[in-house]
């Protein structure tokens, strides 16, 4: 079920997890543009993508599904794997979920020390809930994800191929499916992951 559905039965729920998830894919793709631009590619900065302005890393399209279906997507940064070499473009994968697990250590450390109030801490916990899910499911090695690309990295053969499928016309439609097939486990690879590191936390 999409975000939609809270815009009438909760709408301040509504407001506060669609503006986390805006800004923290905003910050996601900032991630890995940043660091794409310090190791040398100026692709990301020739796009305008240097830049915590979330306009600039929102897809329309991967907005109304996250709305609708529950599961959407930002913009992806472009980068010139040529000006990075295997373990730069390996960094710039990892840099995406590695901000959102800095968010998310964030909000864990002002819930044990600051004062809260149910509002701070309710965005809080959306917020350090929203990320952790970013981050998971970004690592999981499925093509188009940043997972697969660190996997790739490592095992050179392997990432070969999976930029081969990247390639192909109709990868997009076919890893959406695979999800959307899938969801039911990755849902609950995620809230287990989720479940944990608020137990960790001790919030």
């Amino acid at each position: 079920m999409g975000l939609i559905s809270l815009l009438s039965s909760n709408p301040t729920a509504f407001v506060i997890i669609a503006a986390a998830l805006v800004l923290s894919l905003a910050f996601h793709e900032f991630a890995h543009a940043y660091v794409a631009d310090r190791l040398g590619d100026p692709t990301p900065r020739r796009f305008g993508r240097v830049t915590l302005n979330p306009i600039r890393h929102l897809d329309p399209f991967g907005t109304l599904l996250l709305l609708l279906v529950g599961f959407g997507f930002a913009r992806p940064v472009p980068i010139n794997p040529n000006n990075l070499g295997r373990w730069g473009t390996m960094w710039v994968a990892a840099a995406g979920p590695i901000s959102n697990l800095l968010i998310a250590v964030v909000c864990a450390v002002l819930l044990k020390v600051a004062p809260q109030t149910d509002l701070t801490y309710t965005i809080l916990m959306m917020v350090l809930g929203i990320n952790v899910v970013l981050a998971v499911f970004n690592l999981i090695p499925i093509p188009l994800l940043d997972g697969s690309r660190i996997l790739g990295a490592l095992v050179p053969s392997l990432g070969r191929a999976l930029n081969q499928f990247e390639m192909m016309p109709y990868s997009f439609l076919i890893v959406m499916g695979f999800i959307y097939l899938f969801r039911p486990q990755i849902g609950q690879l995620i809230g287990t992951v989720q479940r944990w590191v608020i137990g960790f936390v001790g919030v």
